[in-house]
């Protein structure tokens, strides 16, 4: 038991120490999703809401701006594409933030917290299917030599190089981008949201892909006709990037994976801590701890062995209780008997 303490489940990442501040509602087991938020984290929760409805409005117009201008510019076409692509995340954040605002019932005993892993799926698989076309209708311009023309139009009878207003509304459009995601990147963390997460990360590549897609149209005004269909690809790279790297940590998540930090970068520290707050208590002699990610909050199964002179009676029962239960089928594998004081309302008449 104490290796396995000491190995991947130990290691068992789960949400923030930052989710300690502030206090949760008693009883916040069988309440929503969002009851079982602090008070600190659901205030950042409902400003991520508003944070994603801005998200929604200005990408919205951005992909009406750009639409109406990209003409057969292959780089604004794929800014285009990204900029619509740029709607599934908040859209995805603000139907998952509904959801788990429901209370867990028998046929839901665990809650709705899911419905985060479920949208930061959905936005995954879409940026990274996206990302996927783009490269392959970017190269197929490249290596067939297409070049995309950009004409005069004419604003209160003056001819005008097309190819400035596009690059006037991509200017535009970074501006949205860059404000937003940063603010949404600072609450990721605090929130323990992946889906937050990564939109954070789809604004920074939007306003990096507008900067791209402005070096190409300008390329185009040059004469470099590869320029357009090269900054495209460039563009469609980096939606490949996000969306292979966030289509991992969503399936790790949904996959019941070991709990990581916010950013998948690492194992969250908090499962160690768990077992070590347990290895303190005097008549616990080994522990160890399996987390899984639910959404914002972490799904723990601790277990124990207490130290010797322990009263073994409880845990003998327990252990007795549970092989009884093993051997009821074999599909009933992995057991988990914890003793408790009152049964969370959920779970009354879940097992009609």
């Amino acid at each position: 038991m104490r290796e396995a303490s000491t190995g991947a489940e130990r290691e068992l990442p789960s949400s923030g120490s930052s989710g300690s501040s502030g206090a949760r509602t008693r009883g916040a087991a069988d309440g929503s999703g969002q009851d079982a938020l602090p008070a600190a984290q659901q205030e950042l929760l409902r400003r991520a809401i508003r944070l994603e409805r801005w998200t929604l409005a200005a990408v919205a117009l951005g992909v009406l701006l750009v639409g109406a201008l990209a003409g057969q510019s292959q780089s604004m076409k794929a800014a285009w594409m990204e900029d619509s692509l740029s709607l599934l995340p908040p859209l995805a954040f603000l139907i998952a933030a509904r959801r788990i605002r429901r209370r867990p019932t028998p046929e839901h005993p665990y809650g709705h917290h899911r419905s985060i892993g479920m949208a930061h799926m959905v936005a995954s698989v879409a940026l990274l299917g996206m990302g996927a076309f783009l490269v392959i209708d970017s190269a197929t311009t490249l290596l067939s030599r297409e070049r995309a023309p950009v004409g005069i139009t004419v604003i209160a009878g003056h001819a005008m190089w097309t190819g400035w207003l596009m690059i006037l509304v991509m200017a535009l459009t970074t501006i949205g981008p860059v404000i937003l995601g940063r603010k949404k990147a600072k609450l990721a963390e605090p929130l323990h949201d992946k889906v937050l997460y990564a939109d954070a990360d789809m604004n920074k590549a939007d306003w990096q892909s507008a900067l791209a897609t402005i070096v190409g149209v300008l390329g185009i005004g040059i004469g470099w006709w590869w320029a357009d269909a090269v900054c495209a690809l460039l563009i469609s790279a980096s939606i490949i990037h996000d969306g292979v790297k966030n289509l991992r940590g969503a399936v790790r998540g949904l996959a019941d994976a070991r709990a990581r930090t916010y950013d998948d970068s690492a194992s969250h520290p908090l499962t160690r801590e768990v077992v070590s707050v347990a290895e303190r208590e005097a008549w616990v002699r080994e522990a160890a701890a399996r987390v899984r990610d639910e959404g914002h909050v972490f799904h723990v199964e601790l277990f124990v062995v207490p130290a010797e002179g322990t009263p073994a009676e409880l845990a003998r029962l327990c252990e007795d209780l549970r092989e009884r239960i093993r051997d009821i089928d074999w599909k009933l594998h992995d057991i988990v008997v914890a003793p408790v004081t009152e049964i969370p309302a959920a779970q009354v008449g879940g097992t009609a």
